[in-house]
């Protein structure tokens, strides 16, 4: 997708630098373990990476068992083990996005693009790939701290050196799958808020391209949500939901497209689905974020409210 930056003053930057940098939190993830020498690397078969036990250990509580409380434990570990892999940094800036904790992203940001521009010489895929994950996540400081006017311009051209970045990692290996990945989490979140853009080619080239599938599938199924087209939507959500059904986040977010669904067939048996499954994902809210179990309470009560006032 080729983005035109002009284009991007046309909605609100905090809103969009609040997507994608929601998309790069979730994919900064590795999955199951491989060997004892190597930390595991479910996006490549060939010429893996050394990512470090410790980092993989936050990412799979993270991304297979939405456990934030023990992935923030094992990121502090990989902060002192793994020191020169990015994604560590990236993954503690995330984590301090998601609970607005403005000094840490900081931080956590000038870290991740420090560490990444040192790994250019020796891995320009990967270097260059984290290097646009870090001015990014600056560009997200930016916009908290200065607000939305204010911040803008500053935000914006931290964006075109983002995808300055990830052209330079393309380059060097345009099917990556780690990087088709994160370019295509936020292809996606770009393609479904911006005017004249074409979500489903995004679609596809996650699909084709990218790894591991059920982070694949998770992202597909939030932008059918967000282009309410629900039952593609619940046909990937249901795919993610089998791959990681120890997952809060796979629960809420089947939720949140059945709740949809529901509304748009008036159909309170769906509803009822929804409902049930919020509920699932609030049985495990002692693993998750306290902004997002409040999220995920509003919306289950706003969901219950509707079966008793279908007005509603």
């Amino acid at each position: 997708m080729t983005v035109r930056f002009p284009v991007l003053q046309t909605i609100v930057p905090a809103k969009l630098y609040r997507l994608v940098t929601v998309a790069f939190a979730a994919t900064l993830a590795l999955n199951v373990w491989a060997s004892p020498s190597w930390a595991a690397d479910p996006f490549r078969t060939k010429e893996p990476r050394n990512i470090g036990n410790k980092t993989e250990a936050a990412f799979k509580a993270i991304f297979q068992q939405g456990d934030y409380q023990s992935a923030d434990r094992y990121l502090q570990e990989a902060l002192s083990a793994e020191p020169k892999e990015p994604l560590a940094y990236a993954m503690k800036a995330s984590l301090a996005y998601t609970n607005n904790d403005l000094a840490t992203l900081d931080t956590y940001s000038k870290k991740t693009l420090e560490t990444a521009q040192n790994l250019i010489s020796t891995d320009p895929l990967r270097g260059n790939l984290y290097t646009a994950v870090g001015l990014f996540l600056e560009g997200a400081v930016i916009l908290q701290r200065e607000g939305t006017v204010s911040g803008a311009p500053q935000a914006l051209s931290r964006l075109r050196q983002v995808y300055d970045h990830l052209d330079k990692a393309e380059a060097v290996s345009p099917n990556d799958p780690e990087l088709n990945l994160l370019r295509g989490y936020m292809d996606l979140m770009l393609s479904v808020n911006l005017p004249f853009a074409n979500p489903e080619q995004a679609i596809q080239k996650l699909e084709k391209n990218a790894s591991p599938q059920y982070l694949v599938d998770r992202g597909i199924a939030l932008a059918y949500r967000d282009l309410k087209q629900y039952s593609q939507a619940l046909e990937y959500a249901n795919r993610a939901l089998k791959a990681t059904p120890d997952n809060p986040e796979s629960y809420y977010l089947k939720a949140q497209i059945l709740r949809e669904q529901a509304r748009k067939e008036k159909n309170s048996q769906l509803m009822q689905e929804a409902v049930g499954h919020f509920d699932k994902a609030l049985s495990k809210k002692s693993q998750l974020p306290s902004d997002l179990t409040r999220q995920i309470e509003r919306e289950r009560r706003r969901a219950a409210e509707s079966l008793s006032n279908p007005a509603k």
